[in-house]
Protein backbone atom coordinates (compact mmCIF):
# COMPACT_ATOMS: atom_id res chain seq x y z
CA UNK A 1 0.00 0.00 0.00
CA UNK A 2 2.06 3.24 -1.39
CA UNK A 3 1.88 5.72 1.73
CA UNK A 4 1.14 9.64 0.51
CA UNK A 5 2.42 12.92 2.47
CA UNK A 6 -0.17 15.34 2.67
CA UNK A 7 1.79 18.99 3.38
CA UNK A 8 -0.39 21.91 4.73
CA UNK A 9 -1.85 24.51 6.59
CA UNK A 10 -4.09 22.10 9.00
CA UNK A 11 -5.34 25.98 10.66
CA UNK A 12 -6.72 26.76 7.02
CA UNK A 13 -7.26 23.55 5.27
CA UNK A 14 -8.33 20.78 7.86
CA UNK A 15 -11.46 19.94 5.84
CA UNK A 16 -10.10 19.83 2.56
CA UNK A 17 -7.25 17.47 3.85
CA UNK A 18 -9.54 15.20 5.82
CA UNK A 19 -11.84 14.91 2.27
CA UNK A 20 -8.42 13.96 0.23
CA UNK A 21 -7.46 11.67 2.93
CA UNK A 22 -10.26 10.02 2.79
CA UNK A 23 -10.65 9.86 -0.77
CA UNK A 24 -7.24 8.15 -0.88
CA UNK A 25 -8.14 5.38 1.79
CA UNK A 26 -10.25 4.24 -0.71
CA UNK A 27 -7.79 4.04 -3.43
CA UNK A 28 -5.95 1.84 -1.12
CA UNK A 29 -3.17 4.47 -0.35
CA UNK A 30 -2.54 5.08 3.51
CA UNK A 31 -1.21 8.99 4.10
CA UNK A 32 0.97 11.10 6.23
CA UNK A 33 -0.23 14.51 7.76
CA UNK A 34 2.14 17.06 7.96
CA UNK A 35 0.92 20.52 9.14
CA UNK A 36 2.86 23.41 8.23
CA UNK A 37 0.64 25.89 10.25
CA UNK A 38 1.09 28.36 12.59
CA UNK A 39 -2.01 28.64 13.86
CA UNK A 40 -4.18 25.68 15.90
CA UNK A 41 -5.02 22.88 13.49
CA UNK A 42 -8.29 21.96 12.75
CA UNK A 43 -7.18 18.60 11.68
CA UNK A 44 -4.99 16.19 13.91
CA UNK A 45 -1.36 16.00 11.77
CA UNK A 46 0.48 13.03 12.32
CA UNK A 47 3.30 14.87 11.96
CA UNK A 48 2.70 18.48 14.03
CA UNK A 49 3.73 22.29 13.13
CA UNK A 50 6.53 22.27 15.95
CA UNK A 51 8.32 19.46 15.08
CA UNK A 52 8.23 20.56 11.31
CA UNK A 53 9.61 23.76 12.83
CA UNK A 54 12.09 22.18 14.62
CA UNK A 55 13.48 20.35 11.64
CA UNK A 56 14.12 24.33 10.38
CA UNK A 57 15.97 24.95 13.46
CA UNK A 58 13.41 26.78 15.32
CA UNK A 59 10.19 26.33 16.98
CA UNK A 60 6.80 26.99 16.64
CA UNK A 61 6.38 29.09 19.66
CA UNK A 62 8.87 30.90 18.35
CA UNK A 63 7.34 31.87 14.68
CA UNK A 64 4.62 32.83 16.77
CA UNK A 65 6.46 35.36 18.63
CA UNK A 66 8.06 36.86 15.74
CA UNK A 67 4.68 37.98 14.21
CA UNK A 68 6.25 37.95 10.46
CA UNK A 69 4.23 35.98 8.44
CA UNK A 70 6.66 35.65 5.37
CA UNK A 71 9.87 34.44 7.61
CA UNK A 72 7.79 32.07 9.16
CA UNK A 73 6.50 30.37 5.90
CA UNK A 74 10.34 30.54 5.05
CA UNK A 75 11.16 28.14 8.16
CA UNK A 76 8.13 25.65 7.66
CA UNK A 77 9.50 25.49 4.12
CA UNK A 78 12.90 24.23 4.86
CA UNK A 79 11.54 22.62 7.86
CA UNK A 80 8.90 20.79 5.58
CA UNK A 81 11.56 19.54 3.12
CA UNK A 82 13.97 17.69 5.70
CA UNK A 83 10.63 16.26 7.11
CA UNK A 84 10.21 15.16 3.36
CA UNK A 85 13.46 13.89 2.50
CA UNK A 86 13.47 12.18 6.11
CA UNK A 87 10.47 10.14 5.27
CA UNK A 88 11.52 9.36 1.60
CA UNK A 89 15.01 7.90 2.95
CA UNK A 90 13.37 5.45 5.66
CA UNK A 91 10.81 4.34 3.24
CA UNK A 92 7.95 6.45 5.04
CA UNK A 93 6.73 8.11 2.17
CA UNK A 94 6.09 7.45 -2.11
CA UNK A 95 4.79 10.22 -2.83
CA UNK A 96 3.58 14.27 -2.01
CA UNK A 97 0.45 15.86 -2.19
CA UNK A 98 -0.45 19.63 -1.81
CA UNK A 99 -3.39 21.88 -1.52
CA UNK A 100 -2.81 25.51 -1.27
CA UNK A 101 -3.35 29.16 -2.23
CA UNK A 102 -0.47 31.65 -2.56
CA UNK A 103 1.44 30.62 0.81
CA UNK A 104 0.24 27.03 1.09
CA UNK A 105 2.05 26.73 -2.30
CA UNK A 106 4.67 28.68 -1.48
CA UNK A 107 5.44 26.37 0.96
CA UNK A 108 4.60 23.25 -0.68
CA UNK A 109 6.89 24.22 -3.58
CA UNK A 110 10.09 25.17 -1.77
CA UNK A 111 9.45 21.28 0.05
CA UNK A 112 8.94 19.61 -2.60
CA UNK A 113 12.12 20.89 -4.56
CA UNK A 114 13.87 19.22 -1.75
CA UNK A 115 13.29 15.97 -2.84
CA UNK A 116 14.85 13.42 -6.02
CA UNK A 117 13.70 13.44 -9.20
CA UNK A 118 10.77 10.57 -10.08
CA UNK A 119 9.29 11.00 -6.46
CA UNK A 120 5.70 12.28 -7.25
CA UNK A 121 4.67 15.30 -6.21
CA UNK A 122 1.71 16.96 -6.96
CA UNK A 123 0.42 20.40 -5.63
CA UNK A 124 -3.19 21.62 -6.60
CA UNK A 125 -3.02 25.49 -6.17
CA UNK A 126 -4.58 28.47 -6.82
CA UNK A 127 -1.67 29.83 -8.60
CA UNK A 128 -1.23 27.78 -10.87
CA UNK A 129 -2.56 29.62 -13.77
CA UNK A 130 0.09 32.59 -13.57
CA UNK A 131 3.71 32.30 -13.03
CA UNK A 132 4.64 28.87 -11.81
CA UNK A 133 8.50 29.39 -11.44
CA UNK A 134 8.80 30.03 -7.90
CA UNK A 135 6.71 26.74 -7.05
CA UNK A 136 8.80 24.41 -9.01
CA UNK A 137 11.86 25.71 -9.45
CA UNK A 138 13.82 22.88 -11.64
CA UNK A 139 11.84 20.24 -10.48
CA UNK A 140 9.53 17.79 -11.50
CA UNK A 141 6.53 19.01 -9.70
CA UNK A 142 3.18 18.67 -10.90
CA UNK A 143 0.93 21.65 -10.85
CA UNK A 144 -3.16 21.45 -10.93
CA UNK A 145 -4.97 24.61 -11.02
CA UNK A 146 -7.65 24.17 -8.15
CA UNK A 147 -10.17 26.22 -10.36
CA UNK A 148 -11.79 28.04 -7.09
CA UNK A 149 -10.38 28.70 -4.12
CA UNK A 150 -9.50 25.81 -1.26
CA UNK A 151 -12.07 26.69 0.76
CA UNK A 152 -14.47 23.61 1.57
CA UNK A 153 -15.87 20.93 -0.07
CA UNK A 154 -18.54 22.04 -3.14
CA UNK A 155 -18.89 20.81 -6.12
CA UNK A 156 -16.18 22.36 -8.05
CA UNK A 157 -13.69 21.29 -5.83
CA UNK A 158 -15.02 17.85 -5.23
CA UNK A 159 -13.74 17.22 -8.68
CA UNK A 160 -11.05 18.65 -8.79
CA UNK A 161 -9.52 17.31 -5.48
CA UNK A 162 -10.64 13.96 -6.08
CA UNK A 163 -8.87 13.96 -9.94
CA UNK A 164 -5.45 15.13 -7.49
CA UNK A 165 -6.19 12.03 -5.46
CA UNK A 166 -6.49 10.00 -8.19
CA UNK A 167 -3.47 11.36 -10.11
CA UNK A 168 -1.58 11.09 -7.01
CA UNK A 169 -2.57 7.25 -6.47
CA UNK A 170 -1.50 6.47 -9.67
CA UNK A 171 1.72 7.59 -9.51
CA UNK A 172 2.73 6.75 -5.99
CA UNK A 173 1.80 2.75 -6.88
CA UNK A 174 3.26 3.06 -10.56
CA UNK A 175 7.29 2.14 -10.49
CA UNK A 176 8.97 3.60 -13.47
CA UNK A 177 11.53 1.00 -13.52
CA UNK A 178 8.77 -1.43 -14.78
CA UNK A 179 9.27 0.03 -18.16
CA UNK A 180 12.81 1.66 -18.53
CA UNK A 181 15.02 0.21 -20.47
CA UNK A 182 17.83 -2.88 -18.92
CA UNK A 183 20.08 -0.93 -20.51
CA UNK A 184 20.07 2.09 -19.80
CA UNK A 185 22.21 2.17 -16.79
CA UNK A 186 24.93 0.56 -18.85
CA UNK A 187 25.23 4.05 -20.70
CA UNK A 188 27.24 6.96 -20.07
CA UNK A 189 24.88 10.12 -20.37
CA UNK A 190 25.67 12.97 -21.99
CA UNK A 191 23.48 16.58 -21.77
CA UNK A 192 22.66 18.31 -24.71
CA UNK A 193 20.73 21.91 -25.34
CA UNK A 194 18.70 22.51 -27.92
CA UNK A 195 15.97 25.21 -29.16
CA UNK A 196 13.82 25.29 -31.58
CA UNK A 197 15.99 26.88 -34.08
CA UNK A 198 18.97 24.44 -33.56
CA UNK A 199 17.16 21.49 -33.60
CA UNK A 200 18.28 20.29 -36.79
CA UNK A 201 21.86 20.40 -35.91
CA UNK A 202 21.60 18.89 -31.99
CA UNK A 203 19.18 16.55 -33.34
CA UNK A 204 21.93 15.27 -35.75
CA UNK A 205 24.52 14.79 -33.01
CA UNK A 206 22.26 13.21 -30.60
CA UNK A 207 21.85 10.33 -32.83
CA UNK A 208 25.47 10.31 -33.83
CA UNK A 209 26.52 9.98 -29.90
CA UNK A 210 23.57 7.49 -29.22
CA UNK A 211 24.71 4.92 -32.28
CA UNK A 212 28.32 5.55 -30.09
CA UNK A 213 26.79 4.10 -27.24
CA UNK A 214 25.51 7.16 -25.40
CA UNK A 215 22.46 8.00 -23.85
CA UNK A 216 21.59 11.57 -24.52
CA UNK A 217 19.51 13.89 -22.43
CA UNK A 218 17.87 16.92 -24.19
CA UNK A 219 17.09 20.13 -22.42
CA UNK A 220 15.44 23.11 -23.96
CA UNK A 221 17.23 26.17 -23.53
CA UNK A 222 13.94 28.20 -22.32
CA UNK A 223 15.55 29.34 -18.61
CA UNK A 224 14.43 26.97 -16.73
CA UNK A 225 15.72 24.23 -19.27
CA UNK A 226 19.32 25.33 -18.82
CA UNK A 227 18.81 25.84 -15.00
CA UNK A 228 18.17 22.17 -15.02
CA UNK A 229 20.82 21.00 -16.63
CA UNK A 230 23.19 22.95 -14.90
CA UNK A 231 21.51 21.20 -11.55
CA UNK A 232 22.18 17.85 -13.03
CA UNK A 233 25.13 18.51 -14.31
CA UNK A 234 26.19 19.62 -10.10
CA UNK A 235 24.71 16.28 -9.21
CA UNK A 236 27.07 14.29 -10.90
CA UNK A 237 24.71 13.03 -13.87
CA UNK A 238 27.11 13.41 -16.83
CA UNK A 239 29.85 12.07 -18.04
CA UNK A 240 29.67 14.94 -20.84
CA UNK A 241 27.86 18.03 -21.89
CA UNK A 242 27.44 19.16 -25.53
CA UNK A 243 26.08 22.85 -25.38
CA UNK A 244 25.55 23.60 -28.74
CA UNK A 245 22.65 26.15 -27.63
CA UNK A 246 24.07 28.74 -25.15
CA UNK A 247 21.16 31.19 -26.39
CA UNK A 248 19.91 31.77 -22.94
CA UNK A 249 23.18 33.99 -22.41
CA UNK A 250 22.13 35.93 -24.83
CA UNK A 251 18.39 36.53 -22.67
CA UNK A 252 20.48 36.84 -19.43
CA UNK A 253 22.62 39.84 -21.13
CA UNK A 254 20.04 41.62 -22.87
CA UNK A 255 16.57 41.40 -20.73
CA UNK A 256 14.67 38.68 -22.38
CA UNK A 257 12.35 35.88 -21.19
CA UNK A 258 14.39 33.28 -21.50
CA UNK A 259 17.24 33.66 -19.25
CA UNK A 260 18.72 30.81 -16.63
CA UNK A 261 20.66 33.14 -14.72
CA UNK A 262 24.11 34.55 -14.91
CA UNK A 263 25.70 30.96 -13.38
CA UNK A 264 24.65 29.78 -16.95
CA UNK A 265 27.64 27.30 -18.33
CA UNK A 266 29.21 27.79 -15.17
CA UNK A 267 28.41 23.79 -14.03
CA UNK A 268 30.54 21.78 -16.89
CA UNK A 269 33.36 23.66 -15.69
CA UNK A 270 33.12 23.52 -11.75
CA UNK A 271 32.95 20.14 -11.28
CA UNK A 272 35.27 19.27 -14.41
CA UNK A 273 32.81 17.39 -16.77
CA UNK A 274 33.93 17.70 -20.31
CA UNK A 275 32.30 19.75 -22.69
CA UNK A 276 31.63 21.04 -26.01
CA UNK A 277 29.91 24.06 -26.10
CA UNK A 278 29.25 26.19 -29.14
CA UNK A 279 27.08 29.76 -29.95
CA UNK A 280 23.67 28.23 -31.15
CA UNK A 281 20.96 30.85 -30.91
CA UNK A 282 23.21 33.87 -29.50
CA UNK A 283 21.85 35.72 -32.67
CA UNK A 284 18.42 36.26 -30.77
CA UNK A 285 17.08 37.34 -27.76
CA UNK A 286 13.21 35.79 -26.63
CA UNK A 287 10.12 37.42 -25.88
CA UNK A 288 6.45 37.33 -25.80
CA UNK A 289 3.97 38.27 -28.02
CA UNK A 290 4.98 41.21 -30.03
CA UNK A 291 3.00 43.66 -28.27
CA UNK A 292 4.65 42.71 -24.93
CA UNK A 293 8.25 43.56 -26.08
CA UNK A 294 9.75 46.63 -24.36
CA UNK A 295 9.37 49.63 -26.21
CA UNK A 296 12.66 50.34 -25.66
CA UNK A 297 13.54 47.30 -28.19
CA UNK A 298 10.30 48.61 -30.83
CA UNK A 299 13.20 49.93 -32.99
CA UNK A 300 15.19 47.16 -33.29
CA UNK A 301 14.98 43.81 -35.74
CA UNK A 302 12.26 41.84 -34.75
CA UNK A 303 11.68 38.39 -35.99
CA UNK A 304 7.46 36.86 -34.80
CA UNK A 305 8.62 33.62 -34.36
CA UNK A 306 4.86 32.18 -33.67
CA UNK A 307 1.97 33.57 -31.77
CA UNK A 308 3.46 34.00 -28.26
CA UNK A 309 7.52 34.48 -29.20
CA UNK A 310 9.27 36.99 -30.64
CA UNK A 311 12.56 37.15 -31.27
CA UNK A 312 15.14 40.42 -31.58
CA UNK A 313 18.21 39.89 -33.38
CA UNK A 314 21.56 40.54 -31.17
CA UNK A 315 23.77 43.69 -31.86
CA UNK A 316 27.39 43.36 -33.02
CA UNK A 317 28.12 45.44 -28.97
CA UNK A 318 25.47 42.64 -27.37
CA UNK A 319 27.68 39.54 -28.89
CA UNK A 320 31.15 41.24 -28.52
CA UNK A 321 29.84 41.35 -24.62
CA UNK A 322 28.68 37.38 -25.13
CA UNK A 323 32.04 36.52 -26.40
CA UNK A 324 33.85 37.94 -23.48
CA UNK A 325 31.35 36.27 -20.57
CA UNK A 326 31.48 32.78 -22.50
CA UNK A 327 34.87 33.13 -23.36
CA UNK A 328 36.01 33.60 -19.00
CA UNK A 329 33.46 30.87 -18.47
CA UNK A 330 35.38 28.50 -20.66
CA UNK A 331 38.65 29.73 -19.10
CA UNK A 332 37.81 29.19 -16.09
CA UNK A 333 36.81 25.54 -16.64
CA UNK A 334 38.62 22.96 -14.20
CA UNK A 335 37.90 19.78 -16.96
CA UNK A 336 38.40 19.98 -20.84
CA UNK A 337 36.05 22.35 -23.03
CA UNK A 338 36.49 22.86 -26.90
CA UNK A 339 34.70 25.13 -28.10
CA UNK A 340 32.96 24.72 -31.57
CA UNK A 341 32.29 27.67 -34.12
CA UNK A 342 30.02 27.77 -37.21
CA UNK A 343 31.25 30.62 -39.67
CA UNK A 344 27.98 29.99 -41.64
CA UNK A 345 25.23 31.36 -38.78
CA UNK A 346 24.04 30.66 -35.25
CA UNK A 347 20.50 29.55 -35.80
CA UNK A 348 18.38 28.79 -38.48
CA UNK A 349 17.61 32.19 -39.16
CA UNK A 350 21.12 33.45 -39.22
CA UNK A 351 22.01 32.09 -42.44
CA UNK A 352 23.03 33.52 -45.65
CA UNK A 353 19.02 34.46 -46.59
CA UNK A 354 17.69 34.35 -43.34
CA UNK A 355 16.32 37.48 -41.76
CA UNK A 356 18.91 37.84 -38.75
CA UNK A 357 22.23 36.77 -41.35
CA UNK A 358 24.58 39.36 -39.92
CA UNK A 359 28.38 38.16 -40.25
CA UNK A 360 29.52 41.78 -38.16
CA UNK A 361 27.73 40.70 -35.32
CA UNK A 362 28.57 37.06 -35.59
CA UNK A 363 32.55 38.17 -36.22
CA UNK A 364 32.40 40.52 -32.93
CA UNK A 365 31.03 37.24 -30.94
CA UNK A 366 34.42 35.20 -32.32
CA UNK A 367 36.83 37.92 -31.77
CA UNK A 368 35.65 38.71 -28.39
CA UNK A 369 36.25 34.83 -27.96
CA UNK A 370 38.98 34.48 -29.48
CA UNK A 371 40.82 37.64 -27.42
CA UNK A 372 39.25 35.80 -23.98
CA UNK A 373 40.59 32.27 -24.96
CA UNK A 374 44.09 33.29 -25.93
CA UNK A 375 45.72 32.05 -23.45
CA UNK A 376 43.77 29.64 -22.06
CA UNK A 377 43.58 25.54 -22.59
CA UNK A 378 40.07 25.69 -24.59
CA UNK A 379 40.74 24.19 -27.91
CA UNK A 380 38.46 26.32 -30.71
CA UNK A 381 37.31 24.79 -33.62
CA UNK A 382 36.14 26.69 -36.11
CA UNK A 383 34.01 25.08 -39.08
CA UNK A 384 32.31 26.49 -42.38
CA UNK A 385 29.21 25.05 -41.61
CA UNK A 386 26.26 26.72 -40.19
CA UNK A 387 25.52 25.05 -36.54
CA UNK A 388 22.72 23.01 -38.27
CA UNK A 389 24.87 21.05 -41.28
CA UNK A 390 25.20 17.53 -39.95
CA UNK A 391 28.88 18.06 -41.29
CA UNK A 392 29.20 20.16 -38.23
CA UNK A 393 26.69 18.55 -35.45
CA UNK A 394 28.58 15.16 -36.19
CA UNK A 395 32.25 16.46 -35.50
CA UNK A 396 30.92 18.48 -32.51
CA UNK A 397 29.23 14.49 -31.49
CA UNK A 398 32.93 13.20 -31.89
CA UNK A 399 34.83 15.54 -30.31
CA UNK A 400 33.27 14.93 -27.33
CA UNK A 401 33.54 11.74 -27.65
CA UNK A 402 36.61 11.84 -27.29
CA UNK A 403 36.98 14.52 -24.50
CA UNK A 404 35.09 11.69 -22.63
CA UNK A 405 37.07 8.74 -23.54
CA UNK A 406 40.01 10.93 -22.77
CA UNK A 407 38.30 12.00 -19.49
CA UNK A 408 37.89 8.26 -18.06
CA UNK A 409 41.54 6.93 -19.30
CA UNK A 410 42.92 9.36 -16.89
CA UNK A 411 40.38 9.51 -13.92
CA UNK A 412 40.48 5.39 -14.32
CA UNK A 413 36.86 4.70 -13.70
CA UNK A 414 34.08 2.44 -14.70
CA UNK A 415 31.63 3.67 -17.59
CA UNK A 416 28.87 4.73 -15.38
CA UNK A 417 30.97 6.50 -12.79
CA UNK A 418 28.98 9.60 -13.08
CA UNK A 419 25.84 8.31 -13.16
CA UNK A 420 25.17 6.72 -9.77
CA UNK A 421 22.74 8.44 -7.37
CA UNK A 422 19.64 10.13 -7.94
CA UNK A 423 20.18 14.31 -7.65
CA UNK A 424 18.57 16.19 -5.10
CA UNK A 425 18.20 19.79 -4.93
Amino acid sequence: MPTIALLGTMDTKGTEYSWVKQRLHELGCSSVLIDCGIFDPALAPDIDADTVARAAGSSLAALRDQHDRGAAMSVMANGAGAVLTRLLADGDMDGVLALGGSGGSSIAGAAMQQLPIGVPKLLVSTMASGDVSPYIGTADVTLMYSIVDIAGINSISRKILGNAAAAMAGMASSDPRETEPATTSEKQLIAASMFGVTTTGVTAARDHLEALGYEVLVFHATGSGGRSMERLITSGFFAGVLDLTTTELADELVGGVLSAGASRLDAAGKNAVPQVVSLGALDMVNFGPLATVPEAFRQRQLHVHNDTITLMRTTRAENETLGRIIGAKLSAATGQATLFVPLHGLSALDISDGPFWDPGADSALLEALRGELKNSAVNIIEMEASINDRTFAVAAAEELDRLIKDDNSHRRVQPQGRNAGTPHE
